[in-house]
């Protein structure tokens, strides 16, 4: 064996073998158990960080380790290849998308590889790929025909310079992020997916989902957002008799009613810009702003009053209407009623503008004023100052005010949701193509599905200047599948959310050209372990666990919730340095480049860039990112230490669930103890061949270190298996190989515990650094590949002593230890823990009151 430990040759040689022998490939097997495991695919942007190492360690770990215990694995790979960065960057570099795309697919592919992932490339697909997207355009055109899929105009942020629609991310300040254009908002014929039909389901499921983080199950339930209220309606005058409807689920509140808001859409707003020019160009303004909830809740609240009026529906007071920039038309009816006493944001809105702030709910103990809000002014409470529904609690006060607007004809208890239809339409290339050809005599036309794959052209460089495909004829010409007459293509393309709600069903039967699924997903699915970033949590998981229900409807799949077990893990985190010019973008400068030492006089930190010597600031610990240039190439540590080192980083520098701090002497550790492995067995196996162990003739040393053995392997089992809880189950194989260091190999005996010892270290291991263990585990002279070898079981009878170790605590504190005979009486326990001298240090001339024997654990002497 070599001495010297060369992480290169080392996971070359493994590489190769389970290339060549085609290890990780899997195959549908009835009689055996199987084991989906899965990481989110990535999308190609060319170049793995640290964050994907650690995503996908932990799937591998898992793998390695169920397929060791005999399941049948599978642990695929693919592509989230379609999407905006693609186009941007075909924008910057003058190249199509395409080929951007799968030139950075083959690059990652060899990251993938050199982190020796056990993956079943047979199985690789790319959502780009025309034999991936005929699919969803297949089930789009059968949501279609359930009345699923169906198409409404909605409301878009328009860049009036490059002609396009951008995502609401895309817009900053009101403004586009590429142009600076001012953004527009127009209304436009779009596709949506009618997910709130499934709203009751999806939300009533997550409390049968244990395997699910509470977290998340609890960020699902929130945005489908169920809430049980009271729609209720402003009578008014405006333009004729009318009624503004608004809903709320505090219908407790009504009395405090001083204002309404509605939202800049909303007619009435309309109707008042009409002769307001100031009001208009707010109108205007407000439309340029973010169009989701989750933004609005954190911008500025801005109003302006339209100097209208409706009336309360139950005092029939006028209340005055006000236009908010914090109010979306496409929730409920656009409009909300302002009860500032008891909401914060109308609290806020209410102060800023002098609006009436009207106390109508008590809570006992609490004295309400309107100097500032506290949170328990939004608490359920007693009705005052509501004439007939003084003294009422919550529930009674709702149920109330219900019975009396029904009662006039101007309300009911209704259910509401947050959750909104998914608009699936993007006004932008690189996506999969919506499968309808508009005829000027037939409409909207549904592609025939003989005609599937509606493929996208390849070859088309965006430029900035609008989707490319509005000027490709031949996309766009074509028949009409009903009238024969010439037509054009319709050129939106699917929102890439679609392209992830059913890969994973995907993967069980990627080569079936002629279906979607097959009997396979039956044998695979559904996935046994997901793993991926909380920032999924609610988007990707919501889109598809409706796709699979849809499925599940159409009888394509036997189940409705795709993952059984959702594991969300921690960010990388690491160091940012950055200089701030007086003008001009910050700068950042990747921690690598920077040295920082400590002044010996401040005890400042001062952080120097090595290239001028010059210094630059500290941002302090963030998320690994592009943006901040604090990334660490795994390609660079792996060419320095080896991929089972930063393999081994990742698992062992804190728990999967939290965050990890990147660290440069964490690394050195984790290669240090990998090479203390190699040594280990090197010197073991120096010795020559070691004899056939003698379990029953061991003597005391032999035993206890054959029984530290086996208590690592149990925890390590434990661990893995149970807790997931990697870096205790590598902390555990760090004690043991601790405690061998100091074990002297002086008879056969001695070689033969060492080598069941390094054995189990080897393997328990395996899952963690599999390149080195694999190499170790022929070097210890076993002759199959470790990939193939069972887990190995504890032997009880290592673990079985004749004495045990009990704690003696005075008073409640511990004072001594002693050893005793696992079945010795408790009187002889008793006499034992007495009888130690720091025991009886400690009781001095007191007498000795009760003596509490917990058996095989404690004694406790009161005096």
């Amino acid at each position: 064996m070599q001495e010297r430990y060369e992480p290169a040759a080392v996971e070359a040689e493994a590489q190769a073998y389970w290339d060549s022998h085609r290890c990780f490939e899997a195959r549908e097997d009835a009689t055996r158990e199987k084991y989906y495991c899965l990481a989110m695919f990535p999308y190609p942007s060319g170049r793995l960080h640290m964050g994907h190492v650690r995503n996908y360690t932990i799937g591998d770990v898992l793998s390695r380790f169920m397929r060791m215990n005999g399941r049948n694995v599978l642990q695929p790979m693919g592509w989230d290849a379609f999407g905006l960065p693609a186009e941007n960057a075909a924008i910057a570099n003058g190249v199509p998308p395409a080929k951007w795309t799968f030139d950075n697919i083959a690059y990652m592919k060899g990251q993938f590889k050199s982190l020796g992932i056990a993956l079943d490339w047979s199985r690789e697909l790319a959502t780009c790929d025309p034999e991936y997207y005929r699919w969803n355009q297949w089930l789009f055109l059968r949501m279609m025909e359930k009345g699923i899929a169906y198409q409404k105009t909605g409301v878009v942020n328009w860049d009036p310079v490059d002609r396009t629609v951008l995502a609401n991310e895309q817009v900053i300040d009101g403004r586009g992020w590429r142009t600076g254009a001012l953004i527009e908002k127009r209304e436009i014929p779009m596709y949506y997916l009618k997910i709130t039909a499934y709203a009751e389901d999806l939300l009533a499921a997550l409390d049968r989902m244990p395997g699910w983080p509470e977290r998340v199950r609890a960020m699902q339930a929130n945005w489908i957002g169920k809430s049980e209220g009271v729609r209720l309606g402003f009578p008014h005058e405006v333009g004729g008799a009318g009624v503004m409807h608004a809903f709320t689920t505090r219908a407790d509140t009504i009395m405090g009613v001083t204002f309404c808001a509605v939202a800049p859409e909303h007619p009435l707003a309309a109707h008042a810009a009409r002769d307001n020019p100031a009001l208009a160009a707010f109108i205007e303004e407000c439309k340029r702003g973010p169009a989701v909830e989750a933004e609005l809740a954190t911008q500025e609240k801005r109003g302006m009053p339209t100097g209208l009026f409706v009336r309360h529906p139950l005092s029939l007071s006028p209340v005055p209407v006000w236009v908010g920039n914090y109010v979306l038309m496409s929730y409920g009816d656009g409009a909300v009623m302002g009860v500032p006493a008891h909401d914060e944001r109308d609290f806020e809105f209410a102060k800023k503008y002098g609006l009436p702030i009207r106390q109508v709910i008590e809570v006992d103990g609490r004295e309400y004023s309107t100097d500032a809000w506290q949170p328990w002014y939004a608490a359920h409470g007693r009705c005052i100052n509501s004439g007939v529904y003084d003294g009422l609690q919550f529930q009674e006060a709702v149920d109330a005010v219900a019975a009396d607007l029904e009662r006039l004809g101007l309300g009911e208890k209704q259910t509401t949701w947050r959750l909104r239809d998914w608009g699936i339409s993007r006004q932008r290339y690189w996506g999969c193509p919506i499968p309808i050809i508009h005829c000027a005599a037939c409409g909207a036309v549904p592609v025939p599905d003989a005609q599937l794959p509606v493929v996208l052209p390849v070859d088309l460089v965006p430029d900035g200047s609008g989707n490319p495909l509005l000027k490709d004829e031949r996309f766009l010409a074509v028949e009409c599948p009903q009238c024969g007459a010439a037509a054009r293509r319709e050129t939106d393309t699917m929102d890439t959310f679609v392209d992830s709600s059913w890969y994973f069903l995907r993967f069980a039967c990627a080569d079936n050209v002629r279906a979607m699924l097959d009997e396979r997903v039956r044998y695979w699915l559904p996935v046994d372990q997901y793993i991926g970033g909380i920032e999924h949590a609610i988007l990707h998981l919501l889109y598809s666990r409706f796709w699979t229900r849809f499925l599940e409807e159409m009888g394509e799949v036997k189940f409705k919730e795709p993952f059984a077990n959702l594991f969300t893990l921690g960010m990388v985190l690491n160091d940012v340095y950055f200089r701030k010019p007086d003008s001009g973008r910050i700068e950042y400068f990747n921690p690598a480049d920077v040295t920082v030492t400590v002044d010996p006089a401040t005890q400042r930190r001062v952080a120097v860039l090595r290239s001028d010597g010059k210094e630059v600031e500290s941002g302090g610990v963030v998320t690994m990112s592009k943006s901040k240039n604090n990334g660490v190439d795994p390609l660079a540590l792996i060419g320095e230490f080896g991929a089972d080192t930063a393999r081994l980083f990742t698992m062992f520098a804190a728990p999967p669930e939290q965050t990890l701090e990147w660290s440069d002497e964490a690394v050195q550790g984790a290669f240090r103890f990998i090479k203390r492995l190699w040594k280990a067995v090197h010197e073991h196996v120096s010795r020559g061949a070691a004899p056939r162990l003698q379990k029953d003739s061991l003597n005391d040393v032999q035993a206890a270190m054959r029984r530290m053995v086996h208590q690592t392997l149990a925890k390590v089992t434990d661990d893995i298996g149970r807790r997931r809880t990697y870096n205790t189950a590598i902390a555990a194989v760090m004690e043991l190989l601790n405690a061998l260091g100091k074990f002297t190999q002086q008879t056969p005996q001695d070689r033969g515990v060492m080598q069941e010892a390094l054995q189990i270290a080897v393997i328990t291991l395996s899952p963690i650094v599999p390149h080195v263990t694999h190499a170790l585990w022929h070097e210890l002279g076993n002759r199959g590949a470790l990939i193939d070898e069972p887990w190995p079981s504890v032997d009880e009878q290592a673990l079985q002593t004749a004495t045990l170790e009990m704690v003696v605590q005075v008073n409640g504190k511990l004072r001594g230890r002693i050893v005793v005979a696992v079945d010795a009486a408790e009187s002889a326990v008793r006499a034992a823990a007495l009888a130690d001298a720091n025991v009886q240090r400690f009781i001095g001339a007191a007498a000795v009151r009760k003596v509490i024997v917990v058996p095989g654990k404690l004694v406790n002497v009161v005096v």
